[in-house]
């Protein structure tokens, strides 16, 4: 978690950097090292709710398609079938998630939140919303579209 005693290359004593070789100068390296730092803030923000990025990008693509399939969820989130499956599973224990046969076509599920998820899905956001504060308080609105556009421009590249 984000100030328990882990350091980043981000926060690399002066001349450590040095010792790192060619690894400061790469895209690769730099993005893992920020994605570290945003996923440590980002446990600490949704202490005592077992809600990972990953999870809480299920939850919120959820709630803004009720009733979506989970190959749907899947597409949208670039993610496989087998992830899809095992993560629905996880969040369905938790009462976050209802997987509901659809009557049409009984090998799909509609997906909705539970319960628990539409009672937490406000403080999830709110906790998101500070994380998202917290890690861009070093940015301008300009630099962070900027930042926002250079990612979306890598991404598309690949």
């Amino acid at each position: 978690m984000a100030g328990r005693g882990k350091r980043s290359a981000r926060t690399a004593r002066p001349g450590e950097t040095d010792r790192l070789g060619m690894l400061p100068e790469l895209l690769g390296y730099r993005l893992r090292q920020a994605q570290i730092a945003v996923f440590q803030d980002f446990c600490a923000a949704m202490e005592g709710f077992e809600v990972t990025p990953g999870r809480f990008g299920v939850i919120e693509v959820i709630a803004a398609n009720p009733g979506l399939s989970q190959s749907e969820l899947g597409a949208l989130l670039g993610i496989d079938r087998s992830t899809v499956v095992a993560v629905i599973d996880r969040l369905e224990a938790a009462g976050l998630v209802r997987r509901d046969p659809v009557p049409e076509d009984r090998r799909s599920y509609a997906l909705t939140l539970g319960e628990r998820g539409r009672a937490l899905l406000g403080e999830l956001r709110e906790r998101v919303r500070a994380h998202e504060r917290r890690i861009a308080r070093g940015l301008s609105e300009a630099e962070k579209r900027l930042l926002l556009d250079l990612l979306d421009r890598i991404a598309r590249s690949q």
